[in-house]
């Protein structure tokens, strides 16, 4: 059933009840005016109605639905939140079948590409273009951007460079946070001297094992090479032989496969990227390099925080050239028509009061992000959420998706899961990245 509520500001009135974030939200009449207030000034399109198709299902299905209500009622527009798990080769199918939705919610940039590659998709109109040149960084930007065009903006954006570590066993150490590649190589040197365990480390993940070690080639490649190398590297332009790569390999070694760090080298890839990180509340191992969302992998008898038994900091930089480095990922708004219904939405969707709605959807538990700058950050009541948005919004960041994601599946989803396993068990550097380029497809 579609969370729905024409005439929002009447059943406000009657104290209407929300579903949001799992939870019942109780909401009276003189919340109304603000509701309308919070979503901004557009144009009243009563009647019209909008679908946007998207992959997203459950609980995330209603928390977009519920994030929408105040501009559905505001505007007069009926957004069709329409969420499937076929939505990858269903939007193929009906772009080419003449049934495009309006807008579409695209995952990857490649998606994005080939369906701009149609023909059918629509550049976006100037408000939203203002909207993402005054809210978003430049990498964003690039990223709903095909062939010098821009047609989508960005929606929501997940964090991949973090570390995991905990609060009471630096206390109890008396170890600091490190703020550069340095001072944390020099941490880890301390750690190591003291016969601990520096650094987590599993990549086993069933029939996906090794993707985590992607994520530490690309952060590295990131951090030394830069957007530009970055970019071509996913391309097959810079291969993986060539000495820019090389180079990202043998410091991913020094780091992640130093067994003054690591103790086992091997014993990463048979252990799971889930179980990687459970030995940091106790000190068995100190820290983690992954993503935000591995807080859920820990128990409730574990305490995320700043001050509790776990807790991340940013993977700092290494070349200076490269302004706060970021890997991550998002989805992007992109439409297949200017009605003007559709362009008032698009609008609406890369502005900050909508990422705000959307934020506050989640309830406490939170788990959505948005790199928009213009959203204030006490907005985020969940800690996590808060530092994981701190870099992702910041303009200066260069921003870089998933490189492993953005591959070709033979190889970002293949080759390079399998050879990175096989480098931790013993495989040298030379075949490792040999055997990925010759995996490359050839059209």
């Amino acid at each position: 059933m579609k969370l729905k509520s024409k005439g929002l500001l009447a059943v406000i009135s009657a104290a209407a009840v929300l579903v949001s974030g799992g939870a019942v939200v109780t909401t009276s009449a003189s919340a109304a005016s603000s509701a309308c207030a919070g979503v901004g000034n557009y144009a009243k399109q009563a009647g019209k109605t909008v679908e946007i198709f998207n992959s997203v299902i459950g609980l995330e299905n209603s928390r977009y639905q519920a994030a929408l209500l105040p501009f559905e009622d505001c505007t007069g527009i009926t957004i069709n939140w329409n969420g499937t798990n076929e939505f990858e080769s269903q939007l193929g199918v009906r772009v080419q079948g003449g049934t495009a939705p309006d807008i579409a919610m695209i995952p990857q940039p490649g998606l994005l590409a080939k369906m701009v590659d149609t023909g059918k998709v629509v550049k976006a109109p100037a408000q939203t273009l203002a909207n993402v040149n005054k809210y978003w960084s430049a990498g964003w930007k690039g990223y709903g951007t095909v062939n010098g065009v821009f047609y989508a903006a960005p929606n929501s954006a997940n964090n991949k460079s973090l570390v995991w570590y905990s609060p009471k066993q630096f206390k109890k150490n008396g170890y600091t946070v490190p703020t550069t590649w340095t001072q944390m190589m020099a941490l880890s040197d301390k750690m190591a001297a003291k016969k601990q365990i520096a650094w987590c480390g599993g990549i086993g993940s069933g029939t996906a094992t090794g993707w985590p070690a992607t994520d530490w080639l690309e952060e590295i490649v990131l951090r030394t090479q830069g957007a530009k190398v970055y970019a071509d590297w996913i391309a097959h332009k810079v291969k993986f032989s060539d000495p820019q790569i090389v180079a990202a390999f043998n410091q991913v070694a020094s780091w992640m496969k130093n067994p003054k760090y690591v103790g086992n080298v091997s014993a990463i890839a048979t252990t799971t990227f889930q179980n990687a990180g459970m030995g940091i509340p106790t000190g068995k191992c100190n820290m983690l390099q992954q993503a935000s969302f591995y807080a859920a992998q820990y128990p409730k008898t574990v305490t995320v925080s700043p001050t509790g038994d776990v807790w991340a900091y940013y993977l700092p930089g290494i070349n200076p050239a490269v302004k706060t480095p970021v890997e991550g990922g998002g989805e992007f708004f992109a439409a297949f028509n200017s009605n003007a219904a559709t362009q008032e939405v698009q609008n609406y969707l890369s502005s900050p009061q909508w990422a705000i709605q959307r934020i506050k959807s989640a309830g406490p538990s939170g788990g959505w992000l948005s790199a928009n700058n213009g959203v204030p950050a006490s907005t985020y009541t969940n800690a996590l959420d808060a530092l994981s948005a701190k870099y992702l919004s910041d303009k200066k960041s260069t921003f870089v998706f998933d490189g492993s994601d953005a591959m070709p599946a033979a190889v970002g989803a293949g080759s390079m899961w399998t050879e990175l396993t096989n480098w931790f068990t013993g495989k040298s550097t030379a075949d490792v990245t040999a055997a990925i380029d010759a995996s490359w497809p050839t059209n």
